[in-house]
């Protein structure tokens, strides 16, 4: 899809000599530079981008965003080139506006949610009520582009290219509601920054990314980004008061006078009054504006429930009627990966596969299974390598509380030896039956139930690939589950 050209001015850019050419494209990666582009040249982790600035050039770039280091790093590039220099403070973030301007334009009303669970779940939830209604949606993040228009995406919240680009051509698509994840790297890194947001939705905070964002503090400025940074001043924020951060967040956007929708079992705007749990889904009690309301919806997991009533409350944020919303929440489906049901034995044994990777996470799903499983409770589980280390004990000791046998087995490796990362593990969950291998985990733990029992595979969700080195091997728990029901019903 071609977009029309623009000047540096129109992009909001002041270049070093004047009026310029007009700009056809924006790009962060040289090898992605056309004729007529910007070359957007940022701080890299262990290179900066303005040391490809000659290639970038040659390529047939006509200007160059950067910061004073990127600019010094190409100066000889630059007057050689004879290309317009565009040197701000913050590359980043004026690379966020750029692309909002050279991109135009996105759906009417978008929304985001961040926390370090349940995005995916809420995101979808809202497209998925938006749908009911008859509006065109779409749901953007970890599973790609999803409902009225699709397309894929290599991150859960792209960088602003990409982010601008794909939300442009929904909007040409006819889509007129995005229901967006705001991931703490994306939100770090100012990837939102631009986007014209009607709601910010919150969901919870525990111990996620701390190989990256180094310390907890930093990690909760960058979720509270959304919030105090992206979203406007007649936005509306809808904040998840049962977790312990809720409370913060809520007063700091009071402070900024956000209109604020708060979701609890306590004192809050939207309260959630009691979840009765049956072998498939639950039923909710809740009251909005003095009224309570029921609704039965097929959903396994408490915490699945509670990622529903942010939805709804972020989809009453948008000004669409109550009415309207909850006669839709019945017909709600799980998301892929999420608490999804993966296969059933023919002892009526259920297995289920779950995103859960975080100490947090694992936690929740276990506990909400609990209450749905009528025999035991068995988990298939591991720890990613290349991430931090501090959490691999904790997946351990909550496995083996929350669960009665763990199968401890390898997720995504990565550069690590995957060894040394079982090893972490088992300082938690000591007693596990340890199975490096995941398929063959699945298959002897699906062995292993009995009637009434209950599986969670978690970690993996819903990727379709394990990292082991530098090769991603096709993988996918929910096939592999179905695969090993099958095999094993056959030999009966």
């Amino acid at each position: 899809m071609a977009f029309s050209g623009k000047t540096l001015a129109d992009l909001g850019l002041r270049p070093s000599q004047g009026p310029t050419s007009l700009i056809y494209g924006l790009a962060v990666d040289s090898r992605e530079i056309k004729k007529g582009f910007l070359f957007v040249a940022l701080p890299g982790s262990q290179t900066h981008g303005a040391k490809f600035s000659n290639f970038a050039f040659r390529q047939g770039a006509i200007a160059i965003l950067t910061d004073a280091e990127g600019a010094t790093i190409a100066s000889k590039d630059i007057q050689e080139y004879n290309v317009e220099a565009c040197i701000v403070d913050d590359p980043r973030g004026a690379l966020a506006q750029t692309a909002a301007l050279f991109y135009g334009c996105q759906p009417e009303v978008v929304v985001a949610v961040t926390g370090t669970n349940g995005k995916t779940s809420v995101a979808s939830f809202c497209q998925q009520i938006w749908e009911k209604i008859g509006l065109n949606a779409i749901n953007l993040g970890t599973t790609g582009v999803e409902g009225f228009w699709s397309t894929s995406l290599t991150h859960t919240t792209p960088e602003p290219i990409v982010l601008h680009r794909t939300l442009a051509q929904a909007k040409r698509a006819g889509v007129t509601h995005v229901a967006m994840e705001a991931s703490s790297h994306g939100l770090d890194q100012k990837r939102l920054d631009g986007v014209k947001l009607r709601v910010a939705g919150f969901t919870n905070f525990s111990q996620d990314h701390l190989d990256y964002h180094t310390t907890f503090e930093n990690y909760f400025a960058a979720k509270v980004g959304l919030f105090d940074r992206v979203l406007g001043f007649e936005g509306t924020a809808v904040i998840n008061l049962d977790d312990p951060k809720g409370a913060e967040l809520m007063e700091l956007c009071l402070a900024n006078n956000h209109e604020v929708i708060s979701v609890g079992r306590v004192n809050s705007d939207l309260q959630i009054h009691g979840q009765k749990f049956d072998a498939m889904g639950q039923d909710i009690l809740f009251s909005w504006q003095g009224e309570t309301h029921q609704a039965k919806v097929p959903l396994v997991g408490g915490f699945q429930g509670e990622n529903l009533m942010i939805a709804a409350a972020m989809v009453l944020a948008t000004g669409i009627a109550s009415e309207s919303v909850f006669a839709a929440l019945k017909d709600i489906h799980s998301v892929r990966g999420r608490m999804e049901l993966a296969a059933t034995r023919s002892n009526g044994a259920s297995i289920f596969v779950d995103y859960a990777h975080t100490p947090d996470a694992l936690a929740t799903a276990l506990k909400s299974l609990r209450i749905h499983a009528m025999g035991r409770l068995v988990v298939v589980f591991g720890a990613g390598g290349d991430r931090d280390h501090s959490k691999r004990v904790l997946m351990g000791q909550i496995a083996a509380k929350y669960s009665d046998i763990t199968f401890l087995t390898d997720d995504n490796p990565r550069s690590e030896e995957p060894s040394a990362i079982r090893t972490m593990v088992l300082v938690g969950a000591p007693n596990s039956i340890v199975v490096a291998d995941r398929a063959e985990a699945i298959l002897r733990a699906v062995d292993y139930l009995q009637a009434g029992d209950t599986l969670l595979i978690a970690g993996k969700g819903h990727e379709s690939g394990q990292i082991i080195g530098n090769d991603t091997l096709p993988f996918d728990d929910v096939e592999q589950a179905s695969i090993a029901v099958a095999a094993l019903e056959a030999g009966y």
